[in-house]
């Protein structure tokens, strides 16, 4: 806390140009931190993303989305107005892609679905067309579908194809279309087959039914108890430090990963409402700020930390009630870990830094 403090504390007094000169610096700080994880980090729950210089051990795929988030926000701010086009999308899809990748390859799937799910946030606040955003949204959608039930992944896989069809009247879209929706049920077939870790496939497979006779007393046990919790805490809750299923250990990971039930049997219902009522003010306020700036650097930071805040704020709460697969994503501000409070900190440090000293942009230049 002391160290999230005082790096608020120094982010508010640092004058707007050092977050656009220092972008690219930091971005490539901390990709190559991210080889160097893999390379001699420490493996903790799976995950080789842990490394360890002198007393301090830190995660550092929490500190790459930073430096993603600056470096996308650098290479907007650097372009002129009308200028998005197919190698600008590429060069942002690539920021991206390059920590994705490495920590993926830590074998940390959930941190690197936070830096694919940036994708989207960056191409749409960049200017993409609409008809290519739902594009690359629409295989997120069939993949999920196909984990759900496979039918049905196909079946929107059809709809999808015929609406972009009735939308643009462009061949060549509706075909691709098609090929991206169809493509990415036949990669989760694929990765389910040939690319997964077998716990991972089996994370993926009782997500659907973590109770079923396969899963409750192995990978689907996490979601089962979860659900318990969140079940018995009702309305208003046990009461502090009064859950059963929590306080008699029962829930896995209840400080980290599953720290939504906790909420939900110590406080009930009504608990869980004030909390994503004070994610839904924190997220607004946020867009608020970033709308009200006047240069894309700073548009692009604030769209990126909301991004990165929603997709952890939706995957935790999906992964808690059994909407989506564990792959072990922290809830902010609230789980437990060093690592990611600072990154989440940093992030929303810099976001009221740059909306005190929205006045200081030039519009398209410094």
């Amino acid at each position: 806390f002391g160290v999230c403090a005082a790096g608020v504390i120094v982010s508010l007094l640092l004058p707007l140009r050092f977050f656009q000169v220092a972008a690219f610096p930091v971005y490539i700080l901390t990709t190559l931190l991210l080889v160097a994880a893999l390379l001699f980090g420490r493996e903790i729950n799976g995950a080789k993303s842990w490394l360890i210089i002198g007393p301090a051990q830190f995660q550092v795929s929490e500190l790459a989305k930073v430096g993603t988030v600056l470096a996308v926000a650098q290479l907007v701010g650097m372009r002129r107005p009308k200028t998005m086009g197919v190698q600008f999308a590429l060069g942002v899809v690539a920021i991206i892609l390059v920590p994705a990748v490495l920590v993926a390859m830590q074998n940390d799937l959930g941190t690197a679905l936070v830096f694919f799910g940036l994708i989207p946030v960056a191409l749409f606040w960049s200017g993409m067309n609409l008809n290519l955003m739902m594009l690359m949204m629409a295989p997120a959608v069939a993949g999920y579908l196909a984990l759900v039930h496979r039918p049905s992944a196909f079946v929107f896989a059809v709809l999808f194809t015929a609406f972009m069809w009735w939308r643009s009247r462009d061949r060549r879209l509706t075909a691709v279309s098609g090929l991206f929706t169809a493509g990415s049920v036949a990669v989760i077939a694929l990765a389910l087959t040939s690319l997964l870790q077998p716990y991972q496939v089996d994370r993926i497979r009782s997500f659907t039914n973590p109770g079923s006779e396969q899963f409750r007393d192995n990978v689907g046990f996490h979601q089962v108890q979860s659900m318990a919790a969140i079940g018995s805490g009702g309305w208003t809750g046990a009461g502090f430090m009064e859950g059963s299923q929590t306080q008699g250990a029962y829930v896995p990971e209840q400080s980290t990963d599953f720290v939504f039930s906790v909420i939900g049997e110590e406080f009930g219902f009504l608990g869980t409402l004030v909390v994503l009522g004070l994610f839904g003010v924190l997220l607004l306020r946020m867009v608020r700020l970033g709308s009200q700036m006047k240069h894309p650097f700073g548009v692009m930071v604030a769209a990126g930390a909301v991004g990165i805040y929603l997709i952890h704020i939706f995957v935790n709460i999906g992964m808690a009630t059994s909407l989506l697969p564990v792959i072990g994503i922290p809830l902010p501000f609230i789980s437990y870990g060093g690592s990611a409070l600072l990154a989440n900190t940093a992030l929303l440090a810099i976001v009221v830094a740059l909306y005190m000293r929205r006045d200081d942009f030039s519009i398209y230049g410094y």
